[in-house]
C-alpha cells in the first residue's frame, strides 16, 4: 500500500467520523469558543486515539489530579480549603466533559486567580521583614511530599520560608563572591542582606508580573491538556500560535525578521540577530535594542509596552515580502524607527552539520554528522528535509575520503517519521525500516525503496537517554540490520508512539467567529522495530554503554504519568549487505576495558552518583550556618568533577570541511558559533572513545 495514500485514508476516515458523529447525535448549542474546542477535542480522542478511554469516574479522578498538579503543583497558591471547594467535582468532570460544561473549570479559575493575588500579598508582606537566619528550620522542595496549606496562615508560612530561602541563597552567593574577589571595601552584614533582599524582590516581582499576564485561555489549555494527558503524555492541545511555533521548530524555517526576543521589564529586548535573516541584512536592528512600538507598514503604530512576549512575536512575524516598522530605544538612549521587509529565516542551529575528526595513531579522517532533530517542512514548496541534508553531508564527507562515520543523535528528541525512514535508507540497500500499527488495524511497514546506498563504511550512531522517537527508530533499525554500532546511555528515551495533528476547525460546522480553534496533537499509532519489538518505555539499548551523568537518574518515558505500555508484534523479514557488524561482543569488551582504565569516565560515574544524591535531597536548612555548610559540601564535591570535559583532548584534531568555509565565514557571529562548536567537540571524551571503537571495527 502506498504510504501517502495510507495517511490520507486515515485523515479522511477521521474527518468523516467526526461529521457523522455530528449528524447522528444532538448538535451542541455552542455558546462559547471553549465548548467548541472541548467538543472537537473529545470527539477526536474518542474516534482516533490509539487507546481510547472510558469517560467515567476513573477518568474524572485522573483529570482532576492532573489539572490540580498543572495549576498549583508546588502548592503555593491554593489552601486545602480551596481544594475542598473543588473536591466535589472530582467524580463529575466526566459528566461535564460529556455535556461540554465548565462549572469545575470556572470555579478553579476563580480560586486560582484569587490564590495568586493572595500569594503575592503574602510575599510582599514577608519581603519587607527581617528574618532570623539563626533559627533552625527547613523547607521541602519535593512538592509530592507536601500537603496543601491547611489555611491562609499556613500559606503565609510557606511564603515566609520561600522568601527566606531565596534571601539565604543570595546572601551566600554575595558573601562567597566577596571572599573570592576581596574588594577594598567589604559590604557589612546589613548591606549584604539588603542586596539579597533587592535581588529576591526583583525576582519575585518579575515572576508575579508574568503570572498576572496569564489569561483564562492559558488556564483552559491547561485544563484541556489534563484531559488529553489522561490518554497518554504526548497528546496535547495546541492553540494557533503554539502550532505555528511547533511548525517552525520542526521545519527550522519561519517567515519574519530573524531576531530572537525576550521580555525586559515592560519592553521587548532583542537578544540575538539571526545571521542571513532580514534584520541581519538590514544592519539597523541591533542586539540590546528595546522595542517599544510595532507598526505594520501603512497602518497605525501599536504600543507594546507591558505586552506578553507571544503577542509581540505575533505582531512582528508576517508573510514574506510584507514590511514591519519597529520603534526601538538604542543602548545609548536614542530612539529610532527600523523598517524591515520580512523574508524566510533559516534557523541554522537546528540543521545537520558535519566535521572531520582525527586522532593520530587511533583513527584519522572520520566523518562526524551532528543532527539536533529530525526536522522537516516537506509540505511547503520551499521546505527542507533533514534526510536530504544528511545525504548532502554524507556526500561531502565521502568526497573528503573519510575512513569511518559517526552520526550523533544525542539529545535529539525526534521529529519527522518520513525523514527517519529515508535517512535510515541511506545506509542500506532497501528494506523495511519500521512497523507502524494503528488502533484496530494491521501493522503497516514503512520501507526504504531506494536501492542506492549513500554510505557503506563503518558507522557508529551515538545516542543518550534523551534521544527519542525518530532517533530510536533509526538506531533500532540499524542495530537490527547489524549495520551500525549503537553507543550511548543504558537506554534511549523510550517514546515508541506516533502523533498527528488534526485541525479542530474541520470538526465543527459553523462558528466562524470563534475560529481558528487550534489543533490537537494525538497519539494514533505505535511503532515497532523490524524484529517486532517496541521501543516504548524500554527504548533502544546500545551495543556499547558509556557512563554519563544521567546513569542513576530516572529519565525518559517511564517518568511520565500514564505512559502507554510496551507491546510486541510479529517481526518482518529484513536483510542488508552494505556493511555488516559481526563482532559486537568483542567491540564491547575492548571498549569496557578502555572505559574502566579512563579516569575521566570513572569520575563521570562518581559524578552520576552524586547527582542522584543531589536530586534525592529535597529538604533544605533555613538557618545560615546549616545552609552554608550544605552549600560548601556541595561545591567541594562539584569541584572534583568540574574539569571533566573542560580541557581539549590531546592530539584530537577537529576541522571543518573546506566546502563549508564560505558559509561559515558569512559574519563574525557565525564564525564564533562555529568555533564554539569545534571547541566543544574537542573536549568530548565520548567522541574520543567512539574513534577507538571505529578503529576496532576497521580491524575486524
Amino acid at each position: 500500500m502506498d504510504v501517502m495514500k495510507y495517511k490520507s485514508s486515515i485523515i479522511v476516515f477521521l474527518l468523516f467520523g467526526v461529521l457523522v458523529f455530528g449528524a447522528f447525535y444532538p448538535r451542541v448549542n455552542f455558546k462559547e469558543r471553549e465548548s467548541m474546542i472541548l467538543h472537537a477535542v473529545m470527539n477526536f480522542l474518542d474516534q482516533a486515539h490509539f487507546t481510547p478511554k472510558a469517560v467515567d469516574d476513573e477518568f474524572s479522578k485522573k483529570v482532576f489530579k492532573n489539572y490540580l498538579k498543572s495549576i498549583d503543583g508546588a502548592k503555593r497558591f491554593l489552601t486545602q480549603k480551596e481544594v475542598d471547594q473543588l473536591k466535589p467535582f472530582e467524580l463529575l468532570i466526566d459528566d461535564e466533559a460529556n455535556a461540554r460544561t465548565f462549572e469545575f473549570f470556572d470555579l478553579s479559575v476563580d480560586l486560582l486567580e484569587k490564590g495568586v493575588d493572595n500569594a503575592q500579598t503574602h510575599y510582599e508582606s514577608w519581603i519587607q521583614k527581617d528574618f532570623d537566619f539563626s533559627k533552625s528550620e527547613t523547607i521541602e522542595f519535593d512538592f509530592d511530599k507536601k500537603s496543601f496549606a491547611t489555611d491562609d496562615a499556613g500559606l503565609s508560612e510557606y511564603w515566609r520560608k520561600a522568601v527566606k530561602y531565596e534571601m539565604l541563597s543570595r546572601i551566600y552567593d554575595i558573601t562567597q563572591d566577596q571572599n573570592e574577589k576581596k574588594p577594598e571595601v567589604l559590604l557589612s552584614k546589613k548591606e549584604i542582606e539588603d542586596k539579597a533582599r533587592e535581588g529576591t524582590k526583583n525576582m519575585y516581582d518579575n515572576w508575579f508580573k508574568s503570572m498576572s499576564k496569564l489569561r483564562r485561555s492559558d488556564r483552559f489549555e491547561a485544563y484541556l491538556n489534563a484531559i488529553t494527558h489522561r490518554y497518554d503524555p504526548h497528546s496535547d492541545y495546541f492553540n494557533p500560535k503554539e502550532k505555528q511555533d511547533f511548525d517552525i521548530n520542526m521545519g527550522g524555517k519561519l517567515e519574519g525578521i530573524g531576531a530572537r526576543l525576550r521580555t525586559d521589564g515592560d519592553y521587548t529586548k532583542v537578544v540575538e540577530i539571526i545571521p542571513g535573516g532580514p534584520a541581519w541584512k538590514g544592519k539597523h536592528l541591533e542586539v540590546n535594542d528595546l522595542i517599544t512600538k510595532v507598526t505594520q507598514k501603512g497602518d497605525v503604530a501599536v504600543d507594546i509596552s507591558g505586552m506578553r512576549i507571544d503577542d509581540v512575536v505575533q505582531k512582528i512575524r508576517g508573510k514574506k515580502g510584507t514590511t514591519v516598522i519597529l520603534s526601538v530605544k538604542k543602548a545609548d538612549g536614542e530612539m529610532a524607527d527600523v523598517e524591515i521587509t520580512r523574508d524566510i529565516v533559516n534557523i541554522e542551529e537546528t540543521f545537520a552539520k558535519s566535521l572531520i575528526l582525527d586522532i593520530p595513531d587511533v583513527m584519522d579522517n572520520v566523518g562526524y554528522i551532528k543532527l539536533p532533530k529530525f526536522y522537516s517542512s516537506f509540505e511547503r514548496k520551499d521546505g527542507n528535509s533533514c534526510a536530504e541534508d544528511v545525504a548532502n553531508e554524507i556526500e561531502k564527507l565521502k568526497a573528503a575520503g573519510i575512513n569511518g562515520m559517526i552520526l550523533d543523535l544525542r539529545f535529539n528528541g525526534g521529529g519527522s517519521l518520513r525523514d527517519v525512514v529515508d535517512m535510515t535508507g541511506l545506509f542500506i540497500e532497501e528494506g523495511p525500516i519500521v512497523q507502524v500499527k494503528s488502533r484496530e488495524r494491521e501493522s503497516y511497514v514503512y520501507k526504504d525503496k531506494d536501492p542506492k546506498v549513500r554510505y557503506d563504511g563503518p558507522l557508529v550512531v551515538m545516542v543518550n537517554s534523551y534521544s527519542a522517537s525518530a532517533s530510536e527508530i533509526l538506531a533500532a533499525a540499524l542495530q537490527d540490520y547489524d549495520r551500525a554500532i549503537i553507543v550511548g546511555s543504558s537506554s534511549t528515551f523510550g517514546k515508541g508512539t506516533v502523533q498527528r495533528f488534526f485541525d479542530l476547525d474541520d470538526a465543527i460546522r459553523g462558528g466562524t467567529e470563534f475560529k481558528p480553534l487550534g489543533q490537537v496533537k494525538m497519539t494514533m499509532q505505535k511503532f515497532y522495530r523490524v524484529d517486532g519489538g517496541s521501543t516504548q518505555l524500554k527504548g533502544v539499548e546500545p551495543d556499547i554503554v558509556l557512563p554519563d551523568s544521567y546513569s542513576f537518574l530516572k529519565t525518559g518515558e517511564k517518568e511520565y504519568d500514564d505512559p502507554m505500555e510496551w507491546t510486541k508484534i510479529e517481526p518482518v523479514k529484513f536483510d542488508q549487505n552494505a556493511y555488516i557488524v559481526n563482532n559486537r561482543q568483542a567491540l564491547r569488551s575492548k571498549s569496557n576495558t578502555r572505559v574502566q582504565a579512563n579516569s575521566d569516565f570513572q569520575l563521570i560515574i562518581e559524578n552520576a552518583k552524586r547527582l542522584k544524591e543531589v536530586r534525592d535531597y529535597t529538604t533544605f536548612p533555613l538557618d545560615q550556618s546549616g545552609f552554608e555548610t550544605l552549600m560548601q559540601v556541595r561545591e567541594s564535591d562539584a569541584d572534583r568533577f568540574e574539569k571533566i570535559m573542560e580541557s581539549s583532548i590531546t592530539d584530537f584534531e577537529v576541522k571543518n570541511l573546506k566546502v563549508d568555509f564560505e558559509k561559515i565565514s558569512i559574519d563574525g557571529a557565525t564564525m564564533e558559533k562555529n568555533q564554539d562548536w569545534i571547541d566543544g567537540v574537542q573536549k568530548d571524551i565520548y567522541l574520543e572513545e567512539v574513534l577507538h571503537i571505529l578503529k576496532d571495527m576497521s580491524k575486524s
